[in-house]
């Protein structure tokens, strides 16, 4: 196509900016002349239609010119990927389903491009060309991976094996919506994409409403993906293996007519009828498997086409753009000449995007709604009697879990090791684990509302995009292992601390601590953990929490559910241990960061800041001896640290459903001012960090964990990382001397 100039008059507002116009292509004059999706119609009312098979053509190009343009404008981004399903993508917009998330956030440029084309961006103030080139990979405007701040954006797109979870957690809240979302062929290499999906469907049979659109190029980010070998037949067999009914494959190299080599083509090359005829192979694709997806089959879409195809280079050199690929090097020139539309197209295809699924996304996407949530009575705390019988503080919080999830049966808890293991049986007993074989004695239920894939990735994954997209939910995981899932809850909580609307907080509850992993030696003891949540704390939206007991803890999880857009931490032994606190203390400590359990007066203070509870016991044994050698003892259990930091320390001004609460330098002498301070965790010492930056105490010390061992008790563990009472003991008088 060649580049024609154009009068100024017949250019429309939103194009400016646009360096590129085309001439007309063949066909225009009749099967372009109005939108083929009418203002008040939601989509193309035939797939089989030349208009609509034509008009979803333009958008590919536009989609294409778009997405290397703005990449271009900053010699910066990821166009290739995108552009070999561009097909794909306008299909679905043409057939009404704009509820699409992606797997691949180096799909971003392109989605951006679609809100651009519907007017979703027009929110932003993104109202041209101009203005979206200027705001892209700029702060407060469309940065580099997709994020749920931007209208019309479902979700957020970073680190590959996360977006099937958005979608079946759409999927599984909005039944009758189609919500596709794209995968590239790199991100295959990740293996828990399609056994968390199996999962998923054994799980929830019903739930079929979410759409893989496999975008099988052969290229991963720098060199041929690692499915690149296999045949259409191997790809087929391999998605039927993992429960997919349905498996719709289109591949571009059945409609070549240009001698294109190898096994992935580019169709941009094809003769105009042949790109025609492909576009329309790939429009029925999308119609009959958006058909089978809301009809109850697991089905997949793939589209095989060259990644890249259409855009400045091929392959793997397609993926992203170097600082010389500016507007002025000549491949993307010639790229975007090659790909540039007339004015009247460009408003036909905007008319189209704008008109599909009832409006711009980002009014009408299913996350641009507050999601209706069952009202939650208040919880019956039981309260238990301070030095009574020792309590398992995990169970004391499974029972309100119980409660929570009768009161609401959208509620699900996740868990990959066993919540029985943690203390938490009376969760399963009340909810019941969610199994296709119902079976009274392992609490075995297709209706139960206990997710339990032996996969930590997968019950974050799946918990977490659950209270994105507007519901509640628990993750339960051994702490030890719960860092295998961490990857998806903290991209959960970044884009919470960005939402434009209250979703509520997504809710851990981690178990089994390294000092009750005696029996089980190291492979069981890796509290390290704690030192990832200490560094998430300054985000401003991260609450990691330690009960002092069972009482704390029911606190700590009445609390957790009355806040939104936050990721809430709670850290708690499975082991009956004493009860030291009342409720109202609890809360008390909730709101303060930190609560006095004892204190001794004595010749000279020596205060005990201590993280956990289990960790109390050896602390109390050492205040005993040393208030036996006259000196003063206070011990203070740290429950929420985040509340002892300073307000400048957290950005929590920054974030959406903002907290600012924090312990003023008066509170915070009352419990931390003393002659000596040990610092005192079973986890990482990176918890204690608010407590150091503040104390004016010069004698000071810290006493964290080092590695695990195999040990046949908790008191074996604590002693092998000098945790102990005596070591405590010889250190605080020490310092006191």
């Amino acid at each position: 196509m060649s580049v024609a100039a154009q009068p100024t008059s017949t250019v429309p507002a939103f194009c400016e900016g646009i360096q590129y116009f085309g001439e007309d292509m063949p066909g225009i004059e009749t099967d372009g002349q109005s939108p083929v999706i009418a203002g008040g119609s939601t989509a193309i009312p035939d797939p089989a239609d030349r208009r609509a098979i034509f008009q979803t053509l333009l958008a590919a190009d536009a989609l294409r010119y778009l997405t290397l343009q703005i990449t271009a404008s900053k010699a910066s981004g990821h166009p290739g990927g995108f552009a070999s399903c561009v097909e794909a993508y306008a299909s679905l917009v043409m057939l009404g389903h704009k509820n699409i998330l992606t797997e691949v956030g180096h799909h971003a440029p392109g989605f951006y491009s679609a809100m651009f084309l519907d007017r979703s961006l027009e929110a932003m103030g993104i109202e041209t060309v101009t203005q979206l080139r200027e705001r892209y990979r700029e702060r407060h405007g469309l940065l580099g991976h997709l994020s749920g701040f931007i209208p019309g954006i479902l979700a957020p797109a970073g680190p590959l094996g996360q977006g099937q979870h958005f979608a079946m957690a759409a999927a599984r809240l909005h039944p009758g919506t189609l919500f596709p979302f794209t995968i590239g062929d790199g991100g295959m290499g990740e293996p828990y994409v399609l056994s968390s999906m199996a999962h998923f469907h054994t799980a929830f049979p019903r739930v079929t409403n979410f759409l893989p659109v496999l975008v099988w190029n052969g290229y991963s980010q720098e060199h041929h993906s690692m499915v690149s070998t296999q045949s259409s037949q191997y790809m087929t067999a391999y998605w039927r293996a993992h429960g997919f009914e349905e498996v719709i494959l289109i591949d571009a190299r059945d409609f070549d007519d240009q001698q294109q080599t190898g096994d992935y083509v580019d169709s941009t090359l094809f003769s105009f009828e042949q790109r025609l005829a492909f576009t329309g192979a790939v429009l029925a694709a999308a119609h009959k498997a958006a058909q089978s997806a809301l009809g109850g089959k697991l089905t997949v879409l793939i589209l095989k086409q060259l990644k890249g195809a259409g855009v400045h280079a091929r392959g793997a050199k397609s993926h992203n753009l170097y600082a010389y690929h500016t507007l002025d090097n000549p491949e993307i020139v010639a790229a975007l000449q090659k790909r540039a539309l007339t004015p009247a197209a460009w408003q036909l295809v905007r008319a189209n995007f704008e008109h599909a699924g009832g409006g711009p996304s980002g009014q009408t996407s299913v996350t641009e709604s507050v999601l209706p949530l069952p009202e939650l009575a208040e919880l019956p705390l039981e309260e238990f009697a301070v030095g009574g019988e020792p309590k398992v503080s995990t169970t004391a919080m499974g029972r309100l879990v119980a409660k929570v999830g009768q009161m609401d049966s959208g509620y699900l808890v996740s868990n990959a090791d066993g919540n029985e293991a943690s203390g938490i049986g009376n969760i399963n007993q009340a909810l019941q684990i969610i199994h296709p074989t119902p079976d009274p004695l392992y609490n075995q239920n297709p209706a139960g509302q206990v997710y339990e894939p032996l996969s930590e990735d997968a019950c974050a994954g799946l918990a977490a995009a659950l209270a994105l997209m507007g519901s509640r939910s628990l993750w339960c995981s051994y702490e030890s292992f719960a860092v295998n899932g961490l990857p998806i809850w903290q991209t959960v909580t970044q884009a919470m601390a960005e939402l434009r609307r209250p979703t509520p907080s997504t809710l851990t509850l981690f178990t089994a601590g390294a000092l009750e992993q005696g029996r089980n030696g190291w492979t069981h003891q890796r509290p390290e953990i704690e030192a990832y949540f200490a560094a998430m704390l300054r985000n401003g939206n991260i609450f990691t929490l330690f009960p002092t007991d069972a009482n704390g803890i029911q606190v700590a999880y009445e609390w957790s559910l009355q806040t939104y857009n936050k990721g809430i931490v709670i850290t708690a032994s499975k082991s009956p241990l004493p009860v030291r606190t009342t409720v109202a203390q609890a809360r008390q400590a909730l709101q303060d960061g930190a609560v006095v359990l004892r204190e001794v007066a004595g010749r000279k203070m020596v205060v005990f800041a201590v993280v956990g509870d289990m960790m109390l016991i050896p602390v109390f044994e050492a205040a005993t001896h040393l208030e036996s050698q006259g000196l003063g003892t206070r011990i203070v259990s740290v429950v929420n640290p985040r509340r002892l930091y300073r307000p400048t320390d957290v950005a929590w001004q920054t974030c959406s459903e903002p907290d600012g609460d924090f312990l003023d330098d008066t509170g915070f002498a009352a419990l931390f001012g003393g002659d000596v301070l040990l610092g005192v965790t079973g986890g990482a010492s990176a918890v204690l960090e608010p407590i150091l930056l503040r104390t004016t105490v010069a004698h000071r010390d810290i006493f964290a964990w080092k590695r695990g061992e195999t040990t046949a008790s908790p008191a074996e563990v604590m002693a092998f990382n000098g945790l102990t009472a005596a070591a405590l003991v010889e250190r605080a008088t020490a310092l006191a001397s």
